[in-house]
């Protein structure tokens, strides 16, 4: 199609020469114009829609809407991330050995929303820079519960309630007391030591550009059993919390299934943005944004009325009592009004080897999947694909998030959040200091004592409806990954099945058999006990090491499909808008030492090598290098541009 239009200008430019005498044009001005023949106008809007994520966004991601959009847009980040970050304290707290202190729980609750505040900062400002939110990861919990399930570190108080429920006769500390405080802070401190230990290889493995080098030998065969199985390997704690009301239970499921399925498409009259018109009222999805907050706190209403008519039995231990909202009620008279989270707040940090070994499998988990939530987020907000510097430095920068958090004892790491992402799409709101002020907001609500306090009073029923449905599309996200792979093939349905199936069967058996591990070196037997017992790291690893060796073409592996971001994100270099992705305040200083475009996490970082400094900031249509040549025919003048890439006469 080119060619053609390019003959047809050359036709029609000969006919009107033929009749108006020309003169030479200075070739200089030529130079600078020749990209106004129409077939160069047909092709450069689709070369910048492609760069600019062929995105359609109201503030883009370096603009600034007016400070009360600013507020009001950052304050639904949060909510949009409310359900996955209190999620993860709530199924943590059993295996922390909490038992029934709920201060404690609400003070980790705050302690989460604080850490991933203080993420979400760094990682809009010195990370990808993209406007992505930080928050507690899934991909901790399953390694967490192989580290807690050590013979050490086994919690008394489930045993004991399985004898006593209501401890009558227990010789335990009473739960919230210094005693019992101190019994699950010893096991916050060894999760805080892993954490923090093992990030560091994230942190190497980011700020080194190994991350290009490791996504070689790891594709969507390896990944689908490792994340599958974090939401397998969970089901037994959403199924305990549901099974103490499942009517409760399954109205929460419904609840979040109408908001977020069946009512995604109607829309309600909000507040909403318009660049340079202020704030107008527009129907807006409110369903889709908030599914699971809305049907939490529908289900919690409800059951405040259930309490307060007496559908709902007053009698310890009876089914249903756990979903009462006064059972809980005191944790907001207990809990501070203000409460500043400090590093070390439960004690210094313990470190074991068995500890950070098995911790490196969700780590490197958590690294994969965030590779994907950059590529998504900047297309999402109108920017060009991440370059490789970019994605060095957002690993790097979420290294750093998850060691502050084991600093502050959050009993996680952090990570990026999908949810949020789906959110700018929703909104067409891509602007950083949006996500930024919604990072402030999570540290001033993390502040907060009886904030906290306050999502500790969730009945039980209802976070087991929701886990149900959280942890439901974590095993779905992992599956998803199964697009790129063809499932027509023996060989990847054989990968599957197998990492699938033994990834739940092993981690059984030796969680069932705790000395079936014996090599004589106690260190060892943790080590082995903790990997084996995890089943994300046994599926991904049987995935990883069958993908890897039985014969299979690119295309039959989903290789070809899953790496196709990459090289999206390499063409992209030249674009004017990669700016964003530049260091704020020092860019300038770094441009002048050529040395910098050797380190892999700085801006000028290429794969690719440099001829010269031209061909770093040229238009990839400049470095076609036209030459002019004229002819003289009867009464007009012809100039013919000649291009390394084409012999075509423009004019």
């Amino acid at each position: 199609m080119g060619v053609c239009a390019l003959n047809a200008d050359r036709i029609s430019a000969d006919k009107e020469l033929q009749s108006v005498k020309m003169t030479v044009p200075d070739v200089t001005n030529v130079s600078q114009d020749h990209r106004t023949n129409k077939s160069h106008e047909l092709t450069i809007p689709e070369v910048e829609t492609q760069l600019s994520g062929g995105a359609s966004v109201i503030y883009g991601v370096e603009d600034v809407p007016p400070w009360y959009l600013c507020i009001l847009l950052g304050f639904q980040h949060y909510l949009t991330a409310f359900g996955s970050t209190i999620s993860v304290p709530l199924v943590l707290c059993q295996s922390f050995c909490m038992d029934e202190d709920k201060v404690g729980l609400s003070e980790l609750i705050s302690t989460v929303f604080f850490v991933s505040g203080i993420s979400t900062l760094l990682q809009t400002t010195f990370g990808t820079r993209l406007p992505i939110i930080q928050g507690a990861t899934f991909a901790f919990l399953t390694p967490t519960f192989s580290i807690l399930a050590l013979p050490k570190w086994t919690c008394p108080y489930i045993k004991e309630r399985e004898l006593d429920p209501y401890l009558e006769n227990s010789t335990l500390p009473e739960p919230g007391s210094p005693e019992h405080r101190e019994m699950w802070q010893s096991r916050i401190r060894e999760i805080q030591g892993a954490i923090m230990v093992a990030s560091l290889f994230q942190v190497v493995i980011g700020f080194s550009g190994l991350m290009g080098f490791v996504l070689k030998f790891i594709g969507p065969l390896a990944i689908t059993p490792t994340i599958t199985l974090v939401g397998l390997a969970l089901f037994k704690e959403a199924a305990d919390k549901a099974a103490q009301q499942w009517y409760i239970a399954l109205m929460t499921m419904c609840l979040i299934a109408l908001f977020s399925q069946y009512m995604r498409n109607v829309n309600i009259p909000c507040f909403a943005a318009e660049k340079g018109k202020g704030c107008k009222v527009v129907k807006t999805p409110i369903f889709s944004l908030f599914p699971v907050l809305l049907a939490m706190i529908t289900s919690w209403i409800i059951c405040v009325i259930l309490t307060a008519s007496g559908a709902l039995t007053d009698k310890k231990g009876d089914w249903g009592y756990n979903a009462r909202t006064d059972i809980k009620s005191d944790v907001l008279y207990e809990s501070d009004w203000f409460r500043f989270p400090w590093p070390g707040q439960w004690g210094m940090p313990t470190v074991s080897t068995a500890a950070v070994f098995g911790m490196l499998a969700g780590v490197l988990s958590s690294m994969i999947e965030s590779v994907g939530d950059y590529y998504a987020c900047a297309r999402l907000a109108g920017a060009p694909p991440p370059p490789v510097h970019a994605v060095n430095r957002g690993i790097g920068i979420e290294g750093i998030g998850c060691i502050l958090a084991g600093a502050w004892g959050s009993g996680n790491g952090t990570t990026s959040y999908s949810e949020n992402v789906g959110a700018i799409g929703i909104t067409k709101v891509g602007s950083r200091i949006v996500v930024q002020v919604g990072g402030i907001i999570m540290i001033v609500l993390g502040c907060l004592g009886k904030f906290g306090a306050l999502f500790v009073t969730i009945p039980d029923p209802v976070v087991g409806g929701m886990f149900m449905i959280m942890f439901g599309m974590i095993t779905a996200v992992g599956l998803s990954n199964l697009q790129y792979v063809n499932l027509n093939s023996s060989r990847n349905i054989f990968i599957l099945g197998v990492s699938l199936f033994f990834g739940l069967s092993f981690p059984k058996w030796v969680a069932n058999t705790p000395n079936a591990i014996s090599t004589g070196s106690e260190i060892a037997d943790q080590i082995i006990s903790v990997l084996l017992g995890t089943s994300m790291f046994v599926g991904g690893f049987v995935g990883f090491v069958l993908d890897n060796t039985i014969p299979g073409t690119a295309e039959e592996r989903g290789i070809d499909k899953w790496r196709k971001h990459e090289h999206d994100g390499d063409e992209s270099g030249a674009d004017n808008s990669m700016h964003i992705y530049d260091l704020p305040l020092i860019q300038k200083y770094l441009d002048r030492v050529s040395v910098f475009r050797y380190v892999p996490f700085c801006p000028r970082f290429s794969l690719k090598r440099r001829k010269n400094k031209r061909d770093e900031t040229e238009d990839p249509l400049d470095n076609q290098k036209p030459t002019y040549t004229s002819r003289n025919e009867g009464n007009a003048t012809h100039l013919s541009v000649n291009s390394e890439k084409s012999d075509n006469t423009y004019l």
